[in-house]
């Protein structure tokens, strides 16, 4: 567990260098992370993910310039993601999969925060890994494919949202319509169907809350995207359990 946890803090660690360059089409290889102001180059012992942090109380050792939180709860949260796959799916070809998507997820939540986009590279690994994970579970646990339901799944969601989008005239950009096909080729049909329905529900709730406590006015453009993976995440966890809870319901309650 410790491992995995460490494990996660790592990669949490070269996430946060992806949020910061993937928007701004840097390299994210090239050069060595540095300070944004004064670009003085990070040693290793300043790049230990959190512990770093506290220990150089959040600035740059060189020019003193403050460095975001942000960097080690990304750490952070990557971590306690990938502890929370392990739970789920122990140490198995679906949680390599599915710690890697986390990870492409979360840097796809942070750049659509703050920048409001999602990047068609971030897309494109996100059906890459999942193209890759189908593959393996085929030759290697002997699963089916299932490729209609995946199909089925990116037409369905994609052709709905690009929907939204033509008519809400840009209310909704075309990130939202690729990220949306991507996890639907994932979860297949019912689930992205549940994932749709949570996000609308989850991005209301959490939109009232921002007007109501004057964060945001109604001038002010929200991103879809987190919703969206929020409730991904639900629906990976808890997806299964929700429709079967529906179904009964509805079959006991007609």
């Amino acid at each position: 567990m410790i491992v995995i946890f460490l494990y996660g803090l790592i990669i949490g660690s070269f996430l946060n260098v992806c949020i910061y360059r993937i928007p701004r089409g840097e390299s994210i290889a090239f050069p060595p992370s540095h300070c944004s102001k004064c670009k003085y180059k990070i040693k290793w012992y300043d790049n230990i993910p959190i512990i770093s942090y506290l220990i150089i109380k959040g600035k740059c050792r060189n020019c003193k310039e403050s460095i975001s939180i942000q960097y080690p709860l990304i750490e952070g949260l990557n971590g306690i993601m990938y502890l929370i796959l392990y739970e789920n799916f122990g140490f198995s070809i679906d949680f390599i999969f599915f710690a890697l998507i986390t990870s492409v997820l979360v840097v796809v939540t942070i750049i659509d925060l703050v920048d409001m986009l999602i990047p068609d590279v971030l897309i494109i690994i996100i059906f890459t890994l999942e193209i890759f994970h189908k593959l393996s579970l085929y030759f290697i646990n002997d699963v089916s494919l299932n490729l209609l339901d995946s199909l089925l799944g990116i037409l369905v969601s994609g052709g709905l949202f690009l929907l939204i989008v033509f008519v809400s005239r840009g209310g909704m950009g075309h990130g939202d319509v690729t990220l949306i096909s991507s996890l639907g080729f994932i979860l297949g049909l019912k689930l992205i169907i549940l994932n749709i329905f949570l996000s609308f529900c989850i991005g209301a709730l959490i939109s009232i809350f921002l007007l109501i406590t004057k964060i945001k006015n109604k001038k002010d453009p929200i991103p879809f995207g987190p919703f969206i993976i929020i409730s991904f995440f639900i629906v990976l966890f808890y997806g299964t359990n929700i429709l079967y809870w529906y179904f009964s319901f509805y079959k006991y309650g007609s």
